[in-house]
């Protein structure tokens, strides 16, 4: 709605440990934003959950989560995959996009439901992720990738081998929604140890999380 402001954050190892089970969690989301929040039990899947109170579907089963409700903080939580924050006038949203959720059609899935909602002239912001370089890929699953996604998807590792290019995936699912993707805050998981956790990288238990909220 006009009038309202969004806001959102992509954390870092600074901010501490934000998996959905770590211990202290929830003092570190009101430590960050002190509003009751909307986490998500991730499932690589493609369902969205639409919060129509603060703290309403905390801990469905979903990989993104939208909201016109001022107060409500909306939140996804990776280290690896691609965290992605979707912004518009009076709407915000948040997606954990794995390469599965991407090519089951999370982030199209997502981008509809905050339309659904009124919103126009929708903004894609890419967190931190893990990038072509660091991010070895089977070959038969990357053709399968690149057959849903386009070419554009594959890359290759700093020694040579098959790698999936995330943030090309991420910007090719929502060019296809008309949906432009800001890419200037996605650092490389897997490169930056002293500020990120990465799971593939590093087997780090911790995450990572992408909010936002309205007031």
């Amino acid at each position: 709605m006009p009038g309202r402001t969004s806001h959102h954050r992509f954390t870092t190892r600074a901010d501490g440990d934000l998996a959905v089970g770590a211990v202290g969690v929830a003092g570190r989301r009101s430590a960050l934003v002190d509003l009751p929040w909307t986490w998500l039990d991730q499932v690589h899947g493609a369902d969205v959950v639409t919060v129509t109170r603060p703290g309403e579907h905390a801990g469905a089963a979903a990989d993104a989560a939208v909201t016109a409700v001022p107060g409500a903080v909306v939140a996804v939580q990776a280290a690896d995959c691609a965290p992605v924050v979707l912004l518009a006038e009076g709407a915000v949203g948040v997606v954990h996009a794995g390469w599965r959720g991407l090519v089951a059609g999370v982030l199209p899935a997502a981008v509809g439901a905050m339309r659904a909602l009124g919103a126009d002239r929708v903004q894609g912001l890419l967190g931190p992720c893990i990038h072509a370089g660091c991010y070895e890929f089977g070959e038969a699953d990357l053709a399968e990738v690149a057959t849903g996604l386009g070419a554009a998807v594959v890359g290759r590792t700093a020694s040579g081998a098959p790698g999936m290019d995330v943030p090309a995936a991420v910007r090719a699912c929502l060019a296809g929604v008309d949906v432009s993707l800001d890419t200037s805050s996605s650092t490389c998981t897997a490169c930056r140890p002293d500020a990120l956790w990465s799971h593939r990288a590093r087997a780090d238990s911790g995450r990572q999380a992408a909010l936002a909220w309205l007031t």
